[in-house]
């Protein structure tokens, strides 16, 4: 099942993500996190923390779920 995650802004990063989804505790985690587990985005591999999600990006991120990002109505 996919979860809808809706942001208010024009984007989020994958790191406010992470942490969003309670996956990772911290921003300083991110960095960690993303170098030792593969997350996706938008079925491509990614491993910046500082990646702008946008309205209409799915992400996948194997522990968790999928996602895509919704934006603010």
């Amino acid at each position: 099942m996919v979860k809808e995650i809706e942001i208010g802004t024009e984007f989020i990063t994958l790191g406010q993500f992470l942490k969003l989804i309670n996956v990772i505790q911290s921003g300083g985690e991110a960095k960690w996190y993303l170098r030792e587990m593969a997350v996706y985005v938008n079925g491509e591999r990614e491993d910046r923390r500082g990646r702008k999600l946008k309205k209409g990006d799915f992400i996948r991120v194997p522990s968790a779920g999928s996602f895509i990002i919704k934006g603010h109505s």
